[in-house]
């Protein structure tokens, strides 16, 4: 039996085969040269035998460490996929017609509080909230009119949204339907992450059991029918926006991704076919080098899950794609041009990371939803970094480093501790110890205890922070914000009412039935949802339905 190759051989043996991917693909850059005209190669390793190349590996192989692909950026570079919306879906359309403009690669939906919570722009409840922290969609007319003049066979779009995430997604299928693109070649990815609600954003409509049902649903619909939809995207983003650790936001959301991999496969899904629709969404924080590796760690953790607890044997459902955004949290209020240099930051470490998509924050998010200029210099900050510091042109050029492998190390290890801590407060799979460390409020302590820790540090001194503890002399003028007229609010609840008089009202009767007979059934809910949206039911109509048949949840107090 032929003896596999190690040490140097081993290195040597990993080159060659990393060398035939790179070819194979056939990479749009095949040149690269540093601004004095030094060529570089597309990727760098060991000149001869190094202890800790295992795992560390080439591009585009396990446990892909180094990225998923062996071309790097070279091959394509990242998607410059920035979150919008405000007002209504006519205000928001005007904003992502001028981000495609400014060369944006695709489109991040902000939906507003009521939207979120499930609730219509009519609802008592809304009162004050409509438009302002992302647009209002009501019904599948809003959805037609924030993507008119868009065409969704060929933009991808992400939609940020988890409690009420499927009659949104529903919305979003039937806005494509009636621009006459075929469902099948939709691709983007819905958030629909409910565990990371109950973790830290705190945005849920139901008690978690009714949620996963809906999302297991949704991954058996998206699998069979719309393949290269991405139907979740397990967050970290608002773990680490909470105030965890970056070891926490890496441990807590991938146990979140391997819960719904258990699902999946409860559901008897093939993990080969349903694990690609997996993607994940992380916080590119202003620690530079503890970010990076916080990628890396990422993917090789999720890699040798999937294929050594899980079973997966392809390569794509091994692999772990993620969208970051730049750390809202690290915005401040004080002197906010600054925010202009730490998002760049930021976004250089997502980069160096190997992110698969990014959205770079705007330096007015701290006080209000983003100006057209502040968003305008948010695009231009990623473009400056892919044309112009040339970072594009190697493969995970930090790979190697005695710091960031060491740091790589240190959080996959960090990690690991976490999910054997989660598991064993359960049954020993990752779904009951997630289960149990909601109802046990388990996860909101530790990250409450990261947070005060670092706020301790923060009066203290021992962290600064430019233009709030330190260096606070400044010559900065007040910035003009965007402000959300109460007109929106007025005019959205004018054309709802509307709409719910000109449209046919048993139609609607008769969805939103055969919603409640499904929910009661047993049956998979995608397909009467889609109906109910095409009769123009509304999302509060259709969630209210569901409240009445579920119940809502309520966080146990916790101390």
């Amino acid at each position: 039996m032929e003896q596999e190759p190690t040490g140097a051989e081993a290195v040597e043996a990993g080159r060659a085969r990393w060398q035939a991917r790179y070819d194979a693909a056939r990479p749009r850059l095949r040149e690269f040269r540093t601004l004095s005209g030094v060529e570089v190669e597309p990727v760098y390793g060991p000149p001869g035998e190094d202890p800790r190349f295992e795992r560390i590996g080439w591009p585009g192989e396990f446990p892909f460490t180094r990225g998923l692909y062996a071309t790097g950026y070279r091959g394509r570079p990242w998607t410059i996929r920035q979150f919008a919306g405000f007002g209504n879906a006519g205000q928001t359309n005007e904003r992502y017609k001028m981000i495609l403009g400014a060369g944006g690669g695709g489109l991040s939906v902000a939906f507003d509080m009521p939207t979120l919570m499930g609730r219509d722009s009519d609802d008592p409840r809304s009162l004050g909230e409509v438009g302002h922290c992302g647009v209002a969609i009501d019904s599948a007319l809003d959805m037609d009119m924030l993507f008119d003049g868009i065409p969704l066979g060929e933009v991808t779009t992400s939609m940020t949204i988890s409690g009420p995430a499927v009659p949104i997604f529903c919305m979003y299928v039937v806005a494509a339907e009636r621009q006459g693109v075929p469902v099948g070649r939709l691709n983007g990815t819905l958030q629909t992450d409910i565990f990371k609600e109950y973790i830290a954003q705190k945005e849920w409509l139901f008690a978690p059991e009714p949620h996963l049902r809906l999302i297991g649903d949704l991954m058996e619909f998206c699998a069979a029918e719309i393949p290269a939809y991405k139907p979740l995207s397990v967050s970290g983003y608002h773990i680490r926006e909470a105030g965890s650790t970056a070891a926490q936001e890496l441990a807590f959301t991938l146990a979140d991704g391997f819960a719904y991999v258990e699902l999946g496969l409860s559901r008897g899904l093939d993990v080969d076919v349903f694990a690609p629709g997996l993607s994940f969404f992380f916080d590119a924080h202003i620690d530079f080098f503890e970010e990076i590796a916080k990628f890396r760690a990422a993917r090789r953790i999720w890699a040798r899950w999937m294929r050594d607890v899980y079973g997966a044997r392809t390569e794509k459902a091994q692999w772990l794609r993620f969208h970051t955004q730049t750390a809202g949290v690290s915005l401040t209020a004080q002197q906010p041009d600054n925010n202009i240099v730490r998002t760049a930051v930021e976004a250089l470490a997502a980069v160096l990371g190997g992110t698969n998509s990014l959205h770079t924050n705007a330096l007015d998010e701290v006080l209000a939803l983003p100006s057209e200029k502040a968003a305008e210099i948010a695009v231009r900050t990623q473009q400056v970094i892919l044309e112009e510091t040339e970072v594009a042109g190697v493969v995970d050029p930090l790979g190697g480093s005695w710091y960031v492998e060491a740091l790589t190390d240190r959080l996959e290890a960090e990690a690991e501790a976490v999910f054997t801590r989660i598991r064993e407060m359960g049954s020993g799979d990752m779904t009951s110890g997630i289960l149990r460390g909601i109802e046990d409020g388990w996860f909101m302590s530790e990250i409450a205890e990261a947070a005060f820790d670092y706020q301790r540090k923060l009066e203290k001194g021992d962290k600064r922070i430019v233009g709030v503890n330190c260096h606070t002399a400044t010559v900065e003028q007040p910035l003009e914000i965007l402000r959300v007229s109460h007109e929106v609010e007025l005019e959205q609840r004018r054309v709802l009412a509307a709409r719910r008089e000109a449209r046919d009202a048993r139609a609607v009767d008769a969805a939103l039935a055969g919603l409640l007979s499904a929910a009661r059934s047993g049956e998979n809910m995608i397909p009467p949802m889609l109906e109910a949206a095409r009769a123009e039911a509304t999302l509060g109509e259709m969630c209210d339905v569901l409240r009445e048949e579920w119940g809502t949840y309520t966080e146990p107090p916790s101390f």
